[in-house]
């Protein structure tokens, strides 16, 4: 049935898409690209609901629902630090939710004259259209000025714990830092509690929620098959990295960096050193890398394992595999304009949000 309630929503909502089909050529021969929005402003993250509607943030504060043929606001999202790269940001469903109700999501929020990332967790309601008891159950500690580098991709973990990525605001030597959680991806329990085997719990001086450190600005994050942690960052100009997250790990970040600053300068000490993770894989130049999807290989058995990461600089899809892991594939077409998330549908079909084109599409054989 779960299945069966996306294909409805696709012929609901992309019925009059669906006469002017487009296309989009890929190494699995032509993809069918239907639209099933274009009515957003600035889109930023995505969610499926098991009764086949989709949740959608803005990045101006608004949550949204498409359920019943119609693009609903959703009520009850708290104040966003709507600036530059701050707003409202990822929206996660957890596998719970018929029971629960729960949603988590992510954004920047307001502190005094500064801003910082946090989570809350709120109840949607019954009827999809509002949300209910919202609680704020993280928010980095000593937030910065300006609205760069939020990070905010929520996953949840195999072990029922919340990661999430957080950018270093901008200011680089907070990301070595252990006392603030400015770089890093934390991990929490559902009601923000520490779980006691993070890895920095009890050290001196560090915030015990910090799972790995020494990121820039990590906006895609997803679990492969085996249940393993994989973050993709926004290097300066060049460095874009993909990452295999390990506990307590330091990726380094700004004392090794594939990059350059945006000026030409050189990044910190080079690209490698004792103590500090290497990418997986990296651009240069950066792509801009934004949303993450590891696929199952429902519907095309090729991709299997493989990784889907969006472009909001060279508007494309880019598809990696391989050990060593290298980009293999360039998706694009006229509707993978800045595209900002992407992600499976229980149907096995890909879906994402391009900025550009104010739209959510969906890719299918």
């Amino acid at each position: 049935m779960r299945i069966f309630g996306y294909l409805v929503l696709v012929c609901l909502l992309a019925c009059p898409a669906l006469a002017q089909a487009q296309s989009l050529t890929s190494s699995q021969g032509e993809l069918k690209l239907q639209l099933i929005t274009d009515r957003l402003d600035v889109p930023w993250a995505f969610g499926f609901l098991p009764d086949g509607g989709v949740l959608i943030t803005e990045r101006d504060g608004r949550l949204l629902v498409i359920k019943d043929n119609t693009l609903n606001d959703v009520s009850g999202v708290a104040e966003v630090y709507d600036e530059g790269q701050g707003g409202l940001l990822d929206v996660m469903i957890p596998r719970d939710f018929v029971q629960s109700r729960e949603l988590f999501l992510s954004y920047a929020k307001p502190q005094r004259r500064r801003a910082g990332t946090a989570v809350a967790r709120a109840v949607l309601s019954t009827d999809g259209l509002s949300l209910k008891d919202w609680k704020m159950i993280f928010e980095m500690e000593r937030g910065s000025k300006g609205g760069r580098h939020f990070g905010s991709r929520i996953v949840e973990g195999r072990d029922g714990y919340l990661y999430v990525t957080i950018g270093e605001r901008g200011d680089r030597p907070s990301a070595q830092d252990l006392s603030r959680e400015n770089g890093s991806v934390i991990r929490i329990a559902r009601d923000g509690t520490v779980p006691s085997d993070n890895p920095f719990v009890g050290q001196s001086g560090a915030q015990p929620e910090i799972w790995s450190y020494g990121h820039r600005n990590p906006q895609a994050a997803a679990l492969d098959q085996m249940g393993n942690l994989w973050v993709v960052e926004h290097g300066a100009k060049g460095g874009d990295e993909v990452n295999f997250i390990r506990k307590g790990a330091n990726y380094g970040w700004p004392v090794i960096s594939y990059g350059r600053h945006y000026s030409g300068g050189k990044i910190g000490e080079g690209t490698a050193k004792e103590g500090m993770e290497q990418p997986e894989f990296y651009w240069d130049p950066s792509i801009a890398p934004s949303g993450m999807m590891i696929y199952s290989g429902k519907l095309w058995p090729e991709w299997a394992g493989d990784i889907f990461v969006g472009s909001l600089k060279f508007d494309y899809i880019a598809r990696l595999s391989g050990s060593p892991l290298r980009e293999v594939e360039a998706l694009n077409s006229d509707q993978t304009t800045r595209v900002r998330d992407i992600r499976e549908a229980p149907d096995g079909s890909i879906w994402f949000l391009s900025v550009g084109e104010g739209a959510l599409y969906r890719l299918s054989p």
